[in-house]
């Protein structure tokens, strides 16, 4: 496909993003299906959730997706220093944005808020703690799966594997990177604005 400018890798991570799209949204298809069918069971988000620090968190994702960009134009330019800078910020902002996920989920569960849990009937029931994990837990698993990626880019960027001609891996790690960071913009709207 080189008249599109399209190779094999790309093509296939656009295949796989397709299918993640199918994926994540029938799980926010069944989150508000669930939602509207059993409002009963759903507690104000703000009354459960730490809106503050998780929106906090979604402006470092945001920002690790600033900086991924940075990466993958410093590499076009053949800037190896910055290619190299900016996939270390990315991997640490990541990283950052898993911790705080499991920060907030022990303290969700130190307040009994786990799935499943009919005792937390007074915060909603057992279908909001069962969804809410489900999405945010599905989420943080393909951001630390995008972190582990970026760390083994970023090996191969500090061996020199990429240049101004041949930057398809960061390309592609790229494209993975900004779709969690969408899933997760939708997400945190979804869960903990409405």
């Amino acid at each position: 496909m080189e008249g599109m400018k399209v190779y094999n890798l790309k093509l296939g991570m656009w295949v796989f993003l397709l299918s993640e799209v199918m994926f994540f949204s029938s799980l926010i298809g069944a989150y508000i299906i669930l939602r509207f069918a059993h409002p009963e069971q759903w507690a104000e988000p703000n009354h459960v959730l730490n809106v503050p620090l998780t929106g906090f968190n979604t402006f470092m994702l945001i920002c690790s997706s600033v900086t991924m960009v940075k990466a993958f134009a410093a590499i076009e330019h053949g800037d190896q220093a910055g290619l190299r800078k900016w996939l270390i910020a990315t991997i640490i902002l990541g990283a950052a944005f898993v911790g705080i996920q499991v920060y907030e989920y022990i303290k969700l569960a130190g307040h009994g808020f786990v799935p499943v849990a009919a005792s937390y009937a007074a915060e909603g029931g057992p279908l909001y703690g069962t969804t809410f994990y489900t999405m945010t837990g599905f989420h943080g698993a393909h951001v630390t799966i995008g972190v582990l990626a970026l760390i083994f880019t970023a090996v191969k960027a500090f061996r020199g594997k990429y240049s101004a001609t041949d930057y398809g891996g960061v390309e592609i790690m790229g494209l993975y990177w900004h779709f969690v960071d969408l899933v997760w913009i939708i997400l945190f709207t979804i869960v903990y604005l409405i």
